[in-house]
């Protein structure tokens, strides 16, 4: 299984980046349109935030979803060791922002949603006819107005030699959503697991971002893109520093269908059931 490095302003990206998809459910893009600076300073800002103490007035609401959940707050799906790390969901229009940080964020969020859409359609453009005949509407058209994007502020603490025997970081798991757009992580960790059961390490540059699919693509285009599990591992003990990450989910608007069964809002509860979070 062969993930693709593609650079975002090659003639042939889009169909390079669609073949990586289609075979591996991954893809690196380099030379992407967000600013470094701008990411940088994020991870600043949330070093900031998961250091205070102020983070607990903002406790993750058990319904809606937003706001802080505290260290082993969630485990994957099938296992009961909750994952190493703490997170922050931010969701714009309606979630809870940190009063004592800056809006650095919030401007990452509408850059990495504007870029989300243009991939979807790179996505939607390149997907088989029979394929695209699956997607009750196209790929991009299913975030437009969409309330349930959500940008993702996760630290991973330094681990403890109990919990290193345990537990992981992220346990193996696949997104829930049609696509993640994964930027450089401040260290190593993520693995993708491989076709033949091996897990491979995904190793990407400061200015590079991971796209993978997520469980309702893979759904609404009848298994064409595969929703690949992946995790992020333990370090080892002479490299036991914190890690910082910030997924973001792209996700349908509630209403949207996914398949004849399922809509995107009965899809998402079934699986933050899956996760303890619900």
């Amino acid at each position: 299984m062969k993930i693709l490095t593609i650079d975002y302003n090659d003639y042939n990206f889009s169909r390079n980046f669609v073949k990586s998809l289609h075979d591996s459910g991954f893809a690196i893009i380099k030379n992407h349109s967000v600013s470094q600076t701008l990411i940088k300073q994020c991870y600043d800002d949330w070093e900031f935030f998961f250091k205070s103490e102020k983070k607990n007035d903002y406790l993750f609401d058990y319904e809606k979803q937003d706001g802080y959940f505290p260290f082993k707050s969630e485990n994957a799906k099938d296992y009961r060791a909750k994952d190493l790390k703490e997170f922050y969901h931010i969701y714009p229009n309606w979630g809870r922002y940190p009063d004592f940080i800056n809006d650095n964020a919030l401007i990452l969020f509408n850059t990495l949603i504007n870029l989300g859409k243009n991939l979807l359609e790179h996505i939607h453009n390149y997907s088989p006819p029979e394929i695209v005949g699956n997607f009750s509407i196209p790929l991009y058209e299913m975030i437009d107005n969409s309330n349930q994007n959500l940008l993702r502020i996760i630290h991973y603490p330094p681990i403890n030699e109990e919990d290193r025997e345990n537990a992981l970081r992220a346990a193996p798991h696949a997104d829930i959503n049609l696509i993640t757009l994964l930027l450089a992580g401040s260290s190593r960790g993520l693995q993708v697991k491989t076709k033949d059961g091996n897990w491979l390490d995904v190793d990407f540059k400061e200015n590079e971002l991971v796209v993978n699919i997520g469980d309702m693509l893979q759904l609404c285009s009848n298994n064409y893109y595969p929703s690949t599990l992946h995790r992020v591992i333990n370090p080892i003990e002479s490299k036991n520093i914190p890690r910082y990450s910030m997924p973001f989910f792209i996700h349908p608007r509630k209403d949207i269908q996914l398949s004849k069964e399922l809509t995107a809002n009965q899809y998402l509860n079934q699986r933050l059931r899956d996760l303890g979070l619900k």
